[in-house]
Order: C-alpha cells, then structure tokens, then sequence
C-alpha cells in the first residue's frame, strides 16, 4: 500500500520541476539549461527518493526543505536569467501550488480514499498534468511577458508566496503529517482555502500591470508612428514647396546664364542642392526609416550635438515597423542622454548596414561619466512617470521579433547601444 503513496510523491517531485520550468527564464541556451537541469535534478531526485526507502515518508517529509527546496534552489538562481524577486516569486509560486494539489489530494484520500493511497496516486496522476496545461495554455505566455515588462512590484508579491509556502509546509508536516493530526485539520483546510483568494488577488493585481505595460507599449508605438507620419508630412510640404520654388529657380538661372554668369549659376545650383537634401532620401531610400531619421536628427541639430551617420541601407525590402521601433526608441534615449550633458559633450554616432548576412544597427552616444551598463544588461530608467522605462526593452521585443539580438552597454564615456538581426530572419519575416 505504502509503494502507492511513494510512487504519488516521486509523481509530484518530478512535476514541482515542471512546473517551474514553464515560469523559468534561463540564462542560457536551451539545450544546455536542459542538460544541467536533468543532470542536477536526476541526481537530487534520486537521493531523495533514496532517502524515502530508507529513513521513510514521516523522516523525509520533516527535512524535504533542507534536502529538496534548498538545493534546487541554488541550482535554479545559477542558471536563472532574473536573479531578484522576479526568480524568488517563480521559484515559491510553483512550490506552493504543487504543495497546495499535494495537500488536497491528502486530504481528499484521508477522507473520500480506501486507506490504500489509492485515490492519492490516481488524483495526482491526473491533477498535475492539468495543471500543467492550464499554465502552459493560460499563463505562461502573458507572465513572461509580465516580466520582461514590469519591474517594480515583485518583492511583495515574492514575500507573501514565501511565507504561504512555509505556512502550509509546516501546517501539513509539522510535527507530523495532517492526517495524523484530526484536531488540526480544520485550520489546514481554511489555509488552503485563503491560499486560493491570496493568489486569486496577486494574479489579479499582476494582470492589471500587465494590461497597463501593453497599454503603455501601444501609446508608445503610436507615438512613434505619429513622429514618422509627422516627418513624412514635413517632408511633402517641403516637396510642395520646391515644386512651387522651381519656376522662381528657373527664371533666377536662365538669367544668370543669358548674362554669361556661369559661376554665379553654379553656385546657385549648389543652394538648391542643399535644399533638395532636406527632402525624402537624405538618409536612405525607405521612406518610412528615413522619416525616423530626420524627425530625430532634428532634434539632434536642435541640441547642437555633432553628428555623424553611415547609414548603408534602406534600398532593400524591409520590415520597416519593428526597424523604426529599434531606430526611434534608440535615437529619443539618445537624445534624452544628450540633452543632459554640457553642449561641448554632445555627440553621436549612427551606423545602419545591409550586407549578404546581416543587417546591424549601432547607435554610440555620449553620456554622463556616472553611468554604468554591464554588457547584457539593460540599465533601469531615472525617468519619472508611468510611461517612461520601456525604450530598451521595446528596442529588445522588437529584435527579438525580428529573430536578431539587442546588446547595450557603456565604454569610454559612451553608450553603445548595438542591434543584430540575420538577413535570412527579415526575408522571413517579410514573408509574414
């Protein structure tokens, strides 16, 4: 009878590994997090499991935080991409829901099984894997996605679903297992039932920020079309305006050259050279990238801030919606990091190239001597006000989209701001 109950809880260690995987955001490739995990994992399942058949379910019940929890634990936080409250609250919410169906499945064998843990095998069986589907199918996509855009907050919710899980371990296993204990069992059962509201409210509270980071995301991204239309009306007016100049031009150069003042209708040429540069195609030939470029150089010139561009692209065939993202969210911190600095420090340095292989952006900027940004990372913002913080990380979905990679860092007195996307990636995704 006893070989059921074991079987019901090596069942239910190898799905508290799961069902943190799902939430998990690994540091590394998936191929070699997968390897670790297993060989880690195997081996601590193994030992404990061992441990089960020597010393027995009371023993091992009373030390499986110190023998289980712990060490996944550390194994975890090694590998894990979000070394803060983000990985704390991952790392208890999927113990203390596999706790919680551990617990209810006790408690519904105690009352409803035969006394041979026949129902407890049977509901764990078919209670984890759906589980597993609702996070797969319900979660996991929006709460990653919480994650990667909400950074305040998580201590909180971490702290409470910390304290949850040692409340119901040691409701349940301390000093003995709940069916041993009848006089408790009442306080156990109002603890799994307040568990229930405690997380309803979290995941409430959690999707709430996440219906207010896609709201911010989209304001954003309209701001950003509103900047490329208003570039592209700018540019037409001057087109107008040209077309409606060109007649005066031509009466200006057919007298000069009746006069014989062939220098003077050189130089005349050259000014409306310079003008017809102000128009469509000054940075490239896409007309939607270069109506990002001279919105933003604009406000560049605005800040007298030295400017140099080596833009060696735009003639192709672009998904130019998620490239005009990466170029206005890196081009408005750029000048938000200038517009800080003494006007003599004010520089930039743009670089945009299209070959065989891979198309790369880099934007290089001066910025404060104080800043520092490791290489991977991406730096929180000083903004203040809730619609501010998302440009590097719009700069990043947008890459990621893209099937490319966005890297940020600071060296000499510069933020580097670099983004890499295979060509091979955009001619597929221009297939979409």
């Amino acid at each position: 009878m006893e070989i059921r109950r074991d079987l019901s809880i090596y069942w239910s260690m190898f799905h508290i590994l799961f069902v943190f995987i799902l939430l998990f955001r690994s540091r590394f490739t998936r191929k070699k997090t997968t390897i670790v995990i297993g060989i880690c994992m195997g081996v601590l399942i193994l030992l404990n499991g061992g441990g089960l058949a020597v010393l027995g379910f009371e023993v091992m019940a009373k030390v499986f935080l110190l023998t289980c929890t712990v060490p996944s634990f550390i194994l975890f936080f090694a590998l894990s991409a979000d070394r803060n409250f983000k990985f704390l609250f991952s790392f208890c919410l999927a113990d203390t829901s596999c706790l919680w169906l551990m617990a209810v499945t006790n408690l519904m064998d105690y009352f409803l099984g035969d006394g041979q843990y026949t129902l407890m095998l049977v509901s764990r069986l078919i209670a984890f894997p759906i589980m597993e589907y609702l996070i797969w199918r319900y979660l996991r996509k929006p709460y990653l996605e919480l994650q990667n855009g909400v950074e305040k907050g998580w201590g909180i919710f971490s702290g409470m679903t910390m304290l949850y899980y040692l409340l119901l371990a040691v409701a349940v296993q301390y000093p003995t297992n709940i069916v041993n204990r009848p006089e408790d069992m009442f306080q156990c059962i109002l603890i799994l039932a307040l568990m229930l509201f405690n997380y309803a409210t979290i995941f409430t509270s959690l999707y709430r920020q996440l219906l207010l980071y896609r709201k911010q995301q989209n304001e954003r991204i309209l701001q950003e079309q509103r900047n490329m239309l208003k570039a592209r009306l700018e540019n037409q007016q001057r087109i107008r305006r040209m077309k409606h100049d060109m007649k005066g031009h031509t009466v200006t150069l057919s007298g000069l050259l009746a006069a014989g003042k062939t220098e003077e209708a050189m130089g005349y040429l050259k000014g409306v050279e310079t003008d017809m540069d102000a128009l469509d195609g000054q940075f490239c030939e896409n007309p939607y990238i270069n109506a990002v470029f001279a919105y933003y150089f604009g406000k560049l010139e605005e800040l007298g801030a030295e400017r140099t561009i080596d833009i060696q692209a735009g003639g192709e065939e672009l998904p130019y919606m998620e490239l005009c993202q990466i170029l206005a969210n890196g081009l408005e911190n750029a000048c938000d990091a200038l517009e800080t600095l003494d006007a003599g420090k004010r520089k930039i340095y743009v670089q945009m190239k299209y070959n065989k292989k891979h198309l790369t952006i880099r934007i290089r900027n001066c910025c404060r001597d104080a800043l520092y940004v490791e290489k991977g990372s991406i730096p929180a913002t000083e903004k203040k006000g809730y619609d501010h913080g998302f440009g590097l990380t719009t700069v990043q979905e947008a890459a990621d989209r893209l099937g490319g990679d966005m890297l940020c860092y600071t060296e000499d007195g510069e933020f580097v701001l670099d983004v890499i996307v295979s060509c091979q990636a955009l001619q597929e995704r221009m297939k979409m």
